[in-house]
C-alpha cells in the first residue's frame, strides 16, 4: 500500500540528506584519485543510477516504516509495530465501562487484546480478578451506578478514564456498552477518555515505561465517526498526551503499539514529521 507519494518533498529531503554526504565523500576522493578520462562518462551513469537507487531505497523505506521516536513536550514516545505483552513495565489494557471479565465473544472477543490479556496473561482465576477489581481503591467519583437491567456482565459501571493497576497491567475504562453489548463511544467521550487516562496514568506509572495500544483501533465504534482511520485515532492520543499534565521523566518513555495489521492505514513518516506527531 502507497502511504508516501513518489514525489513527496519529506522523501527528497531526506535523500538530499544523504546524496549531500555521498557528494562530499566523493569530492574527497577525486581529489586524491584520478579517473581515467575514458572511465568519467561510466562513473557518471554509475553515480546516476546509484542516485536513482538511493531515492527509491528512501521512499520504500518511507512506505514500510514500522517504527519511529518522537519528542512530545521534552517525554520521549516510541510508536511501532509490535506485541504489547513483551514489553517492559506497565501495559495498558482496555476493558469497558463495568470492567467485564467474560470472554465469550459476546461482551468480550477472544481476538481482542482484552480477550489475550485475560485468556492468556492473567495468572489468576477470572473470579480473583473480579474480586480484585471490586476491592481495588477507586477514587469516590470513580464508581458510578448500578445498572440494575443488565442482563449480562457486571452490574457496576465506572467512569471512563479510570484505571486499576493489576501487577505490570493498567487496566483502563475504556468503553462504554449499549444494550446489545456493542461498545460504542462518541468523539467528546473518547477524548475525556483519554484526558482522564493521562491523568490517571501520571499518578500511578512512577517512572516506569507504559505501553498502550493505539485505543479504539479494534471494535471499538465511535458515533458519527464511522470511518475515522487508525492514523487519526493515533494522533488523537498524541494531542491529548500533548495538553495533558502528563510528563515521563527520563529514562521512563511511553511506547505505543500499532497491530500488525493495521500498519499499512498509518503514515508513520507524517507522524515523524510533524511537531510533537500531531
Amino acid at each position: 500500500m502507497i502511504k508516501v507519494n513518489f514525489f513527496d518533498k519529506r522523501v527528497f529531503e531526506i535523500f538530499l540528506k544523504i546524496t549531500s554526504f555521498i557528494s562530499m565523500f566523493l569530492s574527497l576522493f577525486v581529489l586524491f584519485v584520478d579517473i581515467p578520462a575514458t572511465h568519467k562518462t561510466t562513473c557518471g551513469y554509475f553515480f546516476i543510477v546509484l542516485l536513482v537507487f538511493i531515492y527509491l531505497i528512501v521512499w520504500l523505506w518511507s512506505n514500510n516504516l514500522n517504527k519511529i521516536d518522537i519528542n512530545v513536550e521534552g517525554s520521549e514516545v516510541t510508536i511501532k509495530v509490535g506485541d504489547i505483552f513483551s514489553e517492559s513495565g506497565f501495559k495498558a489494557i482496555a476493558f469497558n465501562e463495568y470492567f467485564d471479565t467474560e470472554v465469550d465473544n459476546k461482551i468480550i472477543a477472544e481476538s481482542s487484546l482484552n480477550g489475550i490479556f485475560i485468556q492468556n496473561y492473567l495468572g489468576i482465576s477470572v473470579e480473583e480478578l473480579d474480586l480484585f477489581i471490586k476491592n481495588y481503591s477507586f477514587e469516590k467519583d470513580e464508581k458510578l451506578e448500578s445498572n440494575a437491567d443488565r442482563k449480562l456482565g457486571k452490574n457496576l459501571r465506572y467512569q471512563i478514564g479510570t484505571i486499576c493497576v493489576y501487577k505490570d497491567f493498567l487496566l483502563a475504562a475504556f468503553t462504554k456498552f449499549d444494550n446489545d453489548n456493542q461498545a460504542v463511544l462518541t468523539m467528546p467521550e473518547y477524548i475525556e477518555f483519554l484526558i482522564k487516562f493521562w491523568d490517571k496514568v501520571n499518578k500511578v506509572y512512577a517512572q516506569r515505561n507504559v505501553s498502550t495500544p493505539v485505543f479504539g483501533s479494534g471494535i471499538t465504534r465511535i458515533k458519527g465517526h464511522k470511518t475515522i482511520s487508525d492514523e487519526d485515532l493515533l494522533k488523537i492520543m498524541l494531542w491529548t498526551f500533548r495538553i495533558s499534565e502528563m510528563r515521563f521523566k527520563y529514562p521512563a518513555k511511553l511506547t505505543i503499539i500499532i497491530h500488525k495489521d493495521k500498519i499499512n492505514k498509518i503514515n508513520l513518516l507524517d507522524i515523524k514529521s510533524a511537531r510533537n506527531g500531531v
